[in-house]
């Protein structure tokens, strides 16, 4: 291939060729221009440059001004995949358009196919650690189970080896299993987790809540013996060295020998070990699997912040769990592709199936670069139905909670914008929806809500009502356009400030069908905002049965998280605004009260109700006060009163 760039750097590297491509000079008298102008000269320039690329596999990497390089990816074809990134920056997410904002030069390898692109891609990312991919953080270590020495021994887990004279057993690799074991062993053999000192302490104080719940055998009261004691721990470590199921083999022989022995308190123990051996397996079937061997992998959005929760099953039972956090990451196919690769480029056990919540990109080059990773045939699945659904969707339900807690959100609340987003088809969730109702009495009072919800929760300060001033009669999908396109102008001329109407939602949703989405969609279009429009469609008990897009329907299920927050949405906002209506038919009807008395009109009529408040207030109030009122006079003071009170007419004074 001829390089075309003077200033291009042609080497041969193994298998691989390697174009540098470095930012053109420019002339002196250039700089200094307007720095919207100079960038988007440059933008140009790098896509020119993009264009020339050929339609061959290869890696790329993104430089800054500094030379850094700031990101690195892979295409099946570099003229297509490095050219978009310098197109229309519409189309772009927000990760990718702070990324091409930092681009100031990119060179690219050619490889011989779009696998060794990838397997060099992860490698080199690996050595740089760009800003713009996913990195992990991997804190994998060993850990260990600490057994102290010396009279009345305690179990705990421990990060590393210590020299304090305490027994370590291990090291394990996952962490979390020695914390899961730990905390098994000390409910089940009723261990204290407290820190009190034993034998300094027995005798002094009350037993804590654990004893009361029946999880520690309190030696703090004296109660059970050091013998008793020591033979707990003798039997939990029994049970952390050999699993349940040995433990159990060897705990039911002892229960016998100590029935025969006529031991029957000892017999009693060991049979409460038993059961609660059994309890803890129950508990553990929720989180087991058929498929023996497996990672379950989900991910959960928002906030500008992706969390990723790995389950790694062995034989059945869920036997270590990870969560990482990355920042913005773009579309979950796209994030999901990229964590597999980094994961993987961090781990040596890769298991023959990898279960995912949802789709990824390049299933079939990850699928290949795993089965050679691994040394034998590696799938990824996504699961529509069943048992591993059910995995896929309570991992992805850890995740959305793990990310929640960073953003101060509920996990229900994360949970049900993450699948609303599913649901929808959004790239992200919508940390801020927008919906919008009509209400009007046979055409007339025409009026409308605004109701605004920000991370799942109600924001009513961001509640706003109109009155719709441009239709006349009963068109709901006109007042809807209306309401609409006044919300979109007054975000033109408050969008500055970055607060009300100056933000806009990213999600936005009409009570209505498919008729009111297809009349208002033409109004973003126009304004020229791309932001998702659906409607809530409800049923014929006014409770939401669908969302509805152009062209169809899309059912929620009753019992899903996304119904819920839906259904919250649609209520709320019917609430403000069929509010709003009777307000404005309440003062109609208090408006034309008044405006039935003679001298009495719409100023007057005002003024009064500005004045007083209420009707009753008018009522009750005497000639001098009516007479006092602004825009008031005597003659229409007193055909007030006299209104008020036809029995008591009061005369003016001559």
């Amino acid at each position: 291939m001829q390089n075309k760039f003077s200033d291009a750097q042609h080497r041969f590297c193994g298998a691989f060729f390697v174009f540098r491509h470095l930012p053109a000079g420019e002339p002196e008298s250039e700089k200094g221009a307007n720095d919207v102008t100079e960038h988007e000269k440059h933008i140009k320039e790098l896509r020119a440059r993009a264009m020339r690329l050929p339609l061959h596999p290869g890696v790329y990497l993104m430089h800054d001004k500094s030379g850094k390089i700031i990101y690195i990816g892979k295409a099946k074809a570099l003229k297509n995949r490095v050219s978009q990134y310098f197109g229309s920056q519409k189309n772009h997410d927000e990760k990718v358009r702070q990324m091409v904002a930092h681009v100031d030069w990119f060179e690219y390898i050619l490889t011989d196919s779009e696998f060794e692109a990838l397997v060099l891609e992860c490698s080199l990312i690996k050595q740089h650690m760009p800003k713009y991919n996913i990195l992990l953080k991997d804190d994998k270590g060993y850990s260990y189970i600490r057994v102290t020495k010396g009279p009345w021994p305690r179990i705990s887990e421990a990060k590393q080896t210590a020299d304090d004279g305490a027994e370590y057993i291990g090291p394990y690799i996952s962490g979390w299993t020695v914390k899961q074991s730990v905390d098994e062993a000390q409910r089940i053999f009723r261990l204290p987790t407290c820190s009190r000192s034993f034998p300094r302490d027995i005798g002094k104080g009350r037993p804590c809540l654990n004893y009361y719940i029946k999880q520690c055998c309190a030696p703090c009261r004296g109660k059970i013996t050091e013998e008793e004691y020591n033979e707990a721990v003798s039997e939990a470590l029994e049970f952390l060295r050999g699993g349940s199921a040995e433990s159990v083999r060897k705990l039911t022989a002892r229960m016998q020998e100590a029935s025969d022995a006529l031991e029957f308190e000892r017999a009693a123990r060991i049979r409460d070990r038993l059961a609660a051996i059994r309890r803890m397996g129950e508990r553990q079937k929720v989180v087991a699997s058929k498929v023996p061997e497996q990672d379950v992998v989900a991910l959960s959005q928002g906030g500008g912040r992706t969390c990723f929760e790995v389950f790694r099953f062995e034989q059945g039972r869920l036997t270590d769990r990870e969560t990482f956090f990355a920042g913005e990451t773009g579309s979950p196919k796209a994030a999901r592709g990229e964590f597999l690769e980094r994961y993987y480029s961090m781990r040596d056990r890769i298991p023959p199936r990898v279960t995912l919540d949802g789709p990824l990109e390049g299933e079939k080059l990850l699928c290949q670069w795993l089965t050679k990773k691994a040394g034998r045939k590696v799938e990824i699945t996504v699961p529509q139905k069943g048992e591993q659904a059910r995995l896929a969707e309570m991992c992805r339900s850890n995740a959305a909670e793990q990310l929640a807690q960073t953003m101060g959100r509920t996990g229900r609340e994360a949970s049900a914008l993450d699948e609303l987003a599913r649901l929808l088809g959004l790239s992200e969730p919508p940390a801020r929806i927008e919906a919008y109702d009509i209400s009007n009495l046979a055409g007339g009072e025409n009026v409308a809500g605004m109701v605004v919800f920000e991370n799942g929760r109600p924001l009513r300060s961001a509640y706003r009502r109109f009155r719709i001033r441009n239709v006349v009669g009963q068109d709901d999908y006109a007042s809807m356009r209306e309401v609409v396109a006044r919300r979109l102008n007054e975000y033109r001329n408050n969008r500055e400030s970055g607060e009300g109407f100056g933000i806009l939602p990213d999600l936005i949703l009409l009570d209505g069908g498919r008729g009111h989405v297809a009349a208002v969609q033409p109004v973003l279009e126009e304004a020229g905002v791309a932001i998702p429009l659906f409607g809530m469609v409800k049923d014929d008990r006014h409770r939401t049965r669908a969302i509805a897009k152009n062209g169809g329907e899309i059912a929620i299920n009753s019992n899903r998280s996304a119904f819920t927050l839906v259904s919250s949405i649609q209520d709320e906002v019917h609430r403000v605004a069929i509010g709003y209506h009777r307000l404005l038919r309440k003062k109609m009807a208090i408006s034309s009260t008044l405006l039935s008395i003679e001298s009495v009109g719409p100023v007057r009529a005002k003024a009064l109700l500005r004045q007083f408040g209420t009707i009753a207030a008018i009522r009750d109030a005497d000639f001098a006060e009516l007479a006092g009122a602004p825009s008031m006079t005597e003659p229409a003071a007193q055909a007030v009163y006299n209104y008020f009170h036809p029995h008591r007419e009061i005369r003016r004074e001559s």
